[in-house]
């Protein structure tokens, strides 16, 4: 469910935090609102964004592929998260991966996913929605 309100997030190398000591991850973007853009109202939808944090806790571990964290204001498109379980049956835990445009990554190693995913309250509209290159339509991108 969060990766699905996540798709297409987009925010800075700079907004990402992971604590150690606490157990915790963080990552504060613009998430693309997809449940309104496709909405059936019969009125044309709305094009926005909102102001999201993300959070995990239970983090064991945090790797980084592909991502410059000395780089602070490069921007990241989030194109998924998923699980992978630790293959024990009755094990919780594993790996929750971020998936960024771009072949970047972030893998959380967690002893089971407790995460939550706030809107901060800050909405503005978005010039288009955005297409991947598999989308039937031709491509623009939200700015």
């Amino acid at each position: 469910m969060i990766s699905a309100h996540l798709q297409d997030a987009v925010l800075k190398v700079g907004d990402l935090a992971y604590l150690p000591a606490e157990r915790r991850f963080a990552a504060l973007g613009n998430r693309f609102d997809w449940a309104d853009a496709l909405r059936d109202g019969g009125r044309p939808p709305e094009y926005i964004r909102r102001c999201s944090v993300l959070r995990f806790e239970r983090v064991l571990a945090a790797k980084v592929r592909g991502i410059d964290l000395a780089r602070k204001d490069e921007v990241l498109s989030l194109l998924t998260i998923a699980f992978e379980p630790s293959g024990a049956t009755e094990d919780p835990g594993g790996g929750v991966i971020l998936q960024f445009a771009n072949g970047g990554a972030i893998r959380l190693e967690v002893e089971y996913i407790e995460a939550e995913l706030k809107d901060l309250g800050v909405v503005w509209r978005a010039k288009s929605k955005p297409q991947h290159p598999d989308d039937d339509k031709s491509p623009t991108q939200d700015k």
